[in-house]
């Protein structure tokens, strides 16, 4: 079984087995993200979708977690995606997780009952990108949604009882936006109350718009310490009574924080106080991915 390449799964998903339902991003037009600037978004056939299925069924005896690629599986309407994964569950009875990527668009386009109707299915989590809190951000990376309706969707995931998985990104206001990037994806994140919030830092990738703004001048990255700072300034202002838990493990980062909300927030705070006296027990740059 060959996948339709490249292909992204969330670092959680190491075990999953990857069924390709889309090709593509629907959105795909994020100025930071290269993840599927090679790919026109498509969703797959039905017949063709089963039929891999089948194929998987024949070279694996025992999958529990199954993901359903490529970015925004849960765009594809709804009788669709009923029929894609009653076959899911016909073929692997066993299967006791699915999950998928969902954007601001196609969470706003399921209903609550159809939410509902996907947990009832066996949708366990919906992994969302944020990205950030601040509207002048979100208008200038080309998100297509402001912060007041990324905390609708948000809420209206965790409401219909699906596990939310939100990821920000440190560093992408640049250095001219980086205390307002902080201090309102903080709020954003203490206003949904994600089950998980993962910190991603900043790594500008080639042929992406970024790349041309941090080219042309027009946009400049934060350094280490600053990237740190303004993890501080989203912690310090999540604001929740929900548990939360909070991760910044990705590779990209410069630190390695772990930690659940709202308990271990004065912890996580010290953590990058002790990181910031100390910067030389950071991750070296060649080392993030």
């Amino acid at each position: 079984m060959e996948y339709d390449m490249p292909l992204y799964r969330p670092p959680s998903e190491a075990y999953s087995l990857i069924i390709q339902v889309t090709l593509g991003c629907s959105h795909n037009k994020c100025t930071f993200c290269s993840m599927y600037k090679s790919k026109k978004f498509k969703i797959k056939p039905l017949e063709v979708i089963k039929n891999e299925i089948d194929i998987f069924r024949r070279h694996y005896k025992n999958v529990d977690r199954i993901f359903l690629a490529d970015g925004d599986a849960l765009i594809i309407p709804m009788e669709k995606l009923r029929d894609i994964i009653l076959y899911i569950k016909e073929v692997f009875p066993e299967c006791e997780r699915i999950t998928l990527y969902g954007s601001p668009k196609s969470i706003d386009k399921k209903t609550d009952d159809e939410l509902k109707e996907l947990k009832e299915l066996g949708v366990k989590m919906i992994y969302l990108g944020l990205e950030s809190g601040n509207d002048e951000v979100l208008e200038d990376i080309k998100k297509g949604f402001n912060s007041e309706q990324l905390i609708k969707v948000g809420r209206k995931v965790k409401k219909n009882g699906i596990k939310l998985s939100a990821t920000v990104i440190a560093g992408l206001g640049g250095t001219k936006k980086t205390h307002q990037h902080g201090v309102d994806t903080g709020k954003m994140l203490g206003a949904i109350s994600p089950d998980y919030v993962g910190v991603l830092s900043l790594m500008v990738e080639p042929n992406t718009e970024l790349y041309d703004l941090l080219q042309s001048g027009e946009f400049k990255v934060l350094e280490d310490k600053a990237v740190l700072q303004e993890i501080k300034e989203m912690i310090k202002n999540i604001d929740t009574n929900e548990k939360v838990v909070f991760r910044s493990n990705h590779a990209s980062n410069y630190v390695n924080l772990k930690g659940i909300l709202p308990e271990d927030k004065q912890r996580l705070i010290d953590e990058i106080d002790y990181y910031l006296s100390n910067l030389k027990l950071k991750r070296e740059e060649y080392r993030r991915l």
